[in-house]
């Protein structure tokens, strides 16, 4: 049985605790989980797989396997990728609606907001809204197939 999108966020939120708020410590943490996502093919990082609204640059790509969304992410910079690793890790696998519905709360409760500034926060808002975008998509593809 696969986790739900609150009990991976939870997880995440036990692991980064384990930091108790050292800013150093969860940056090199951030951009340690940001090494360990799947290489996005080269192919995939195109204009149209750029989200807007980010400072760095980030690419975002899914694909529907089996009803559930796949997120395939990157980006230049790698705290970036490693907030992005964390999304992925939340919502892929999971189904339009799951993703559609999920109130991602986990970076409030770690207090990230405090590491990732005004700019990130609002790229990182920006990542968010478009992996919603996606499951709103393919829900749609879903219940017209």
């Amino acid at each position: 049985m696969s986790q739900t999108v609150q009990q991976i966020q939870d997880e995440i939120i036990d692991e980064f605790s384990m930091l108790d708020g050292d800013m150093e410590m969860t940056i090199s943490y951030i951009m340690e989980l940001g090494e360990q996502l799947p290489e996005m093919s080269e192919s995939s990082r195109t204009e149209e797989n750029i989200v807007k609204g980010c400072q760095s640059k980030v690419w975002l790509q899914a694909s529907l396997e089996n009803d559930k969304i796949e997120f395939e992410a990157d980006s230049n910079t790698a705290i970036t990728k490693g907030l992005l690793s964390l999304l992925v890790r939340i919502l892929s696998g999971k189904s339009p609606q799951e993703i559609i519905d999920a109130d991602l709360y986990f970076i409030d409760k770690m207090g990230l907001n405090r590491f990732i500034g005004t700019q990130r926060s609002n790229g990182f808002g920006a990542m968010m809204k478009q992996m919603k975008i996606y499951g709103l998509a393919f829900s749609t593809k879903t219940q017209n197939a």
